[in-house]
């Protein structure tokens, strides 16, 4: 299938994109920032640019599309002030409308649109047990939810199968709730929210980003649809299961008042009882890789590195782009200027497996040493360079190379972890983050202005 992801450069969307891709679908995006989506896509994309609070996104992304899968909006995880309330309807109502209105326009509509909510539009419901056919609850975010839901339903009159999925607390690395959760708990100082009685819905990033494409694939799949494991737990049970996953106690409670003093009308997403089953999803025949809470946060717990993955294409012949990015003496170029980045040496003349570089650099002033060996050596296909000394404590860098379209498909996937142990991931790692993106960025401008786009 041809597919029009929004969104795509989130949380969500940086799992999904990859099996999309591994499916064999064609992938385009819509993105506010065309230009520095490049680094938050794992995989390659034609990127289109949008504001989806303020216009229809442009036909010719459109054109050919056979699904749209609608992932945009505005993060809940934050105080809800007036202003904030409001942009978090806009991002979500609005833009939905703006879509479907496009598909209106259209002379061939997609096939399928998938569109999210949030399990928020079920409200505090206490221990009763929510499949998809229950009533719309009386919160602001079950207001929103609505809202949201009644514009994506308006694509069934056009044709266009819809499944909106009401999406629950979401579970994985370096985004969602676990972000700063694992962390905390790491820290020992997590602990349940409120009473921990209210019962939590939740499903792991990658069944989310599964379901997704379970949704294109099963005809019989419209309408809501819980996203959700099978097995919610109270958030008492969730707060052992967390602390024994990391090996830490959990004593420390955030007590109701405190939350809403501090979040206003936002706590309710934390202390709000949702008891939310995939009913419609397993009838269909959906089977969660983490369907108990157990097996999710074990496997999240056991991760302690972070991924930077992205693609390029240039219309050059491999060999060309091969010698250029084994050329150490080329990183001089493809490196910006901030980082104040030269090679020193290397063991040996040509690049080879084993070859040691050494690099000098400064990060905010400080200098720094780089050591890299080169492992996984194949000549016009692939190597890696990892970090033997240097201010990561981690740091795997592979770079595969494959002939595509006429050209050359650079693929880059750096593994790394930051220092300072948990500490490290909660403060650090986001300044990393940002930083690795200014730079990975500035290597597809410049090899885009030697090679071509």
């Amino acid at each position: 299938m041809k597919i029009l992801v929004t969104g795509a450069t989130g949380f969500v969307g940086q799992q999904l994109l990859p099996l999309l891709k591994d499916a064999g679908h064609e992938i385009s995006i819509l993105t506010r920032d065309p230009e520095s989506a490049v680094v938050r896509l794992p995989v390659l994309c034609r990127r289109y640019k949008w504001d989806p609070a303020l216009l229809e996104p442009p036909k010719e992304a459109l054109e050919g599309v056979d699904a749209v899968i609608h992932l945009a909006g505005e993060n809940i995880a934050t105080r809800w002030t007036d202003s904030k309330k409001m942009e978090l309807e806009r991002s979500r109502v609005l833009s939905t409308r703006q879509l479907v209105k496009a598909m209106e326009e259209m002379d061939s509509r997609p096939g399928i649109f998938i569109s999210c909510s949030g399990i928020g539009y079920y409200g505090d419901r206490k221990s009763l047990e929510l499949d998809e056919s229950q009533a719309p609850g009386n919160s602001v975010l079950a207001e929103v939810c609505r809202k949201w839901e009644t514009e994506a339903l308006k694509a069934e009159a056009l044709g266009v199968r819809t499944v909106v999925l009401r999406i629950a607390t979401v579970l994985g690395t370096d985004g969602g709730a676990m972000r700063f959760m694992l962390p905390a708990f790491r820290m020992c100082v997590g602990g349940r929210a409120g009473n921990g009685r209210q019962w939590m819905s939740w499903i792991h990033v990658r069944d989310l980003a599964r379901l997704m494409l379970h949704a294109l694939d099963t005809e019989t799949l419209r309408g809501p649809v819980n996203a959700c494991s099978p097995e919610p737990v109270t958030n008492a049970e969730f707060t052992r299961t967390l602390a024994k996953a990391v090996g830490r106690p959990a004593f420390i409670p955030a007590p109701a008042f405190a939350l809403k003093l501090v979040l206003g009308e936002m706590s309710e997403v934390l202390l709000a009882s949702q008891k939310a089953v995939p009913k419609k999803a397993q009838s269909c025949g959906f089977q969660f890789d983490y369907p108990d809470m157990e097996s999710a946060l074990t496997q999240l717990a056991d991760v302690r590195t972070h991924e930077m993955r992205m693609e390029q294409w240039v219309p050059k012949p491999i060999d060309t782009i091969f010698k250029f990015y084994s050329d150490a003496k080329n990183l001089e170029v493809l490196t910006p200027p901030f980082l104040n980045f030269s090679v020193t040496n290397q063991s040996t003349r040509d690049m080879e497996e084993g070859t040691r570089i050494n690099y000098r650099l400064k990060l905010y002033g400080i200098p720094f040493r780089w050591q890299s060996i080169i492992m996984d050596w194949s000549p016009n296909n692939r190597f890696s360079d990892i970090q033997v000394v240097g201010p990561y404590w981690l740091w795997h860098h592979t770079h595969d190379f494959i002939e595509q379209d006429g050209g050359t498909l650079i693929r880059d996937r750096a593994i790394y972890r930051v220092p300072m142990w948990t500490p490290g991931d909660l403060f650090i790692y986001p300044i990393v983050r940002r930083d690795l993106e200014k730079i990975f960025s500035f290597r597809w401008k410049k090899t885009c202005d030697l090679f071509g786009e």
